[in-house]
């Protein structure tokens, strides 16, 4: 052999090596049928499905005196806020004074009226005593003289008359006592009506909680931040929630490139970096028609998606972030491979497929894709080896482009059956 030979044979050696190794260290993936699944992860954040609501009481206007630490575990009974009304307090003393003044009012004019009867009714047992002696003279009549008779006459019929007087006033005395008695009865039973009425208001500005749970205090609308002692109130505004831990929902604010992609009831399911191995099922069940920015005069907007929680291993507490996996396409037994095992070649959609010695470049079809991985639905097989990244062009020995037929039954749906 002569010296250029053995050089030339050295450089093809040396080149061949060269191609052995890099084909080698070319990763791989072994085209197979599997599970297609299109999913979006986003975060969430675990929220109550009910929760309790403690509301200002309606026709109250007033502050917050005292109002529980927000995240406080509270038992059924215990005060959570408590609002304060100075005019409501002040009419309510006066309302007070009032009543204990009708009271002492009326016991005063019963005992005046105890009194004038009293005395009237003495003056009508005189008058029947002035009534006996008269008829006990009477009876000496009949030995007096027509004058004298005459005179006793008189006296017997001025005291009948005076008896018949002090009974019709006293009979008078008594309806006009009970009249005036049941005046005053009707003015005190108004006024402590309306003391009780006022005592329920103010019992209601002590706000207690209906249930145990965890005490989150509500948003001031006029500041934007967690309700403060001092923080004027108003009718109907909520002031303290208590959320129930027996059922939770998901929240999430989706960006407007993923919220386009959901539909609803689509399957969910969830895992908690703060629940290491806990999982969730369910699927979303609400869509917010609206976007809203992500911050203060931003363009990017977040939509608000709720997904529900149908069943888990663990229940997850109220605030903690969920990991939100919405599967948006899901086919079960095709032909999935990687999206990076595709490439983009004259305007051809291109695999390599791994050949005993070099590649083949295979024009392929897809069907639906994610961002991870794309269905095959023509240029490969099942158990074809292909290419995760580009060989070098001198590596590729075959260049194939699939029939027009191929390329037309992505195009028209109904031709794919008959190229199976």
């Amino acid at each position: 052999m002569t010296k250029d030979n053995s050089i030339l044979f050295f450089l093809l050696i040396l080149l061949f090596s060269c191609d052995s190794q890099e084909t080698k260290d070319l990763s791989t993936y072994t085209v197979s049928y599997s599970n297609f699944e299109n999913i979006v992860t986003i975060d969430g954040v675990v929220e109550p499905v009910r929760s309790t609501t403690l509301n200002c009481p309606i026709y109250i206007e007033g502050v917050i005196a005292y109002v529980i630490e927000d995240g406080t575990y509270v038992e059924e009974g215990d005060t959570v806020c408590v609002i304060e009304v100075q005019e409501l307090q002040t009419a309510y003393n006066q309302m007070l004074l009032s009543l204990e003044n009708a009271e002492a009012g009326i016991n005063k004019t019963k005992a005046e009226l105890d009194m004038q009867y009293a005395l009237l009714e003495a003056q009508v047992k005189n008058n029947e005593a002035d009534t006996q002696i008269a008829q006990l003279d009477s009876l000496q009549l009949a030995y007096s003289t027509q004058n004298q008779r005459r005179i006793k006459e008189l006296e017997l019929e001025k005291v009948t008359i005076e008896k018949a007087k002090h009974q019709k006033k006293l009979h008078s005395l008594e309806i006009i006592q009970q009249s005036e008695i049941r005046k005053l009865e009707l003015e005190i039973q108004n006024l402590r009506n309306r003391s009780k009425t006022m005592k329920e208001q103010l019992d209601a500005l002590v706000l207690k909680a209906p249930c145990q749970g965890l005490a989150t205090r509500a948003i001031n609308p006029l500041t934007g931040n967690k309700l403060l002692v001092g923080d004027p109130v108003w009718s109907n505004m909520p002031l303290v929630k208590i959320p129930e831990f027996n059922e939770v929902k998901i929240k999430i604010m989706a960006p407007e490139r993923d919220y386009k992609y959901i539909n609803m009831n689509d399957s969910v399911y969830f895992t908690f970096d703060a629940m290491p191995g806990n999982m969730a099922f369910g699927k979303i069940i609400k869509k917010a028609p609206m976007g809203q920015p992500y911050k203060r005069g931003s363009k990017v907007k977040l939509f608000e998606v709720e997904a529900s929680v149908d069943s888990l291993l663990t229940l997850p507490e109220p605030g903690f972030t969920a990991n939100c996996h919405i599967v948006l396409k899901q086919i079960k037994d095709t032909l999935v491979v990687p999206q990076i095992a595709i490439f983009e070649e004259d305007s051809m959609k291109v695999v390599y497929i791994k050949r005993n010695r070099g590649f083949e470049m295979r024009q392929v079809e897809t069907g639906l894709s994610s961002p991870k991985e794309a269905i095959i639905t023509a240029g490969v097989q099942k158990d074809e080896i292909l290419l995760l990244s580009k060989p070098k062009t001198s590596l590729v020995k075959k260049k194939t482009v699939l029939p027009v037929i191929a390329v037309d039954s992505i195009a028209n749906p109904e031709n794919e059956v008959v190229n199976k």
